[in-house]
């Protein structure tokens, strides 16, 4: 049974990155907040008393299942409204920032040139579009064993697929950025 304190620690290590991920899905910022606080309620309410170790699985299956469950709501929210503006949201100014994450070789963004700061963050505007024009299940899969670290079996229970699906969705994934970021002219070093 975890404590209180490792429940509360995890929770604080995946809230950025699940809402970053969230609001790949969802490109509504306020709706990726509802389901990301969702997750983190329902998770403390109903699983508090697993093994911390089951936290990271049991988070991502929660969180998948409440990403699917605001698009069938949108779905029919849509479909009685016959409103579909709600699709095209055009903001990208989201609180998580991928540049707070990264290193230089020194060990601080302050070690790096201005240029080489800018550069970077253009470089990663450039791959965060790429990921989000991704298809949602290739997205997913990606997302889930690059960004969340999660092995194939591991990423194939949160999807609710075959471990073979999360291959494929993973090389298609892969294969689209690939191209998409060599349009733009960006090739690895």
């Amino acid at each position: 049974m975890a404590s209180d304190k490792e429940l509360s620690d995890f929770l604080k290590s995946v809230e950025k990155r699940a809402f970053k991920r969230t609001f790949y899905a969802v490109r509504d910022e306020d709706a990726a907040l509802d389901i990301v606080q969702d997750t983190m309620i329902r998770l403390a309410e109903k699983y508090a008393d697993r093994p911390a170790a089951e936290f990271p699985m049991l988070f991502q299956r929660i969180m998948s299942n409440a990403t699917m469950d605001w698009f069938r709501r949108q779905k029919v929210r849509n479909a009685v409204m016959q409103n579909m503006s709600e699709f095209d949201s055009g903001s990208d100014d989201g609180d998580f920032d991928l540049l707070e994450t990264l290193q230089t070789v020194e060990g601080s963004l302050g070690a790096e040139s201005a240029a080489d700061a800018v550069s970077r963050a253009q470089i990663l505007l450039v791959i965060e579009s790429a990921v989000a024009d991704l298809p949602d299940r290739q997205r997913e899969a990606f997302l889930l064993r690059y960004w969340e670290e999660f092995d194939v079996a591991e990423t194939a229970v949160v999807m609710g697929c075959s471990e073979g699906s999360v291959k494929t969705h993973c090389s298609r994934a892969v294969q689209a950025l690939s191209k998409a970021l060599r349009s733009k002219g960006l090739t690895s070093s």
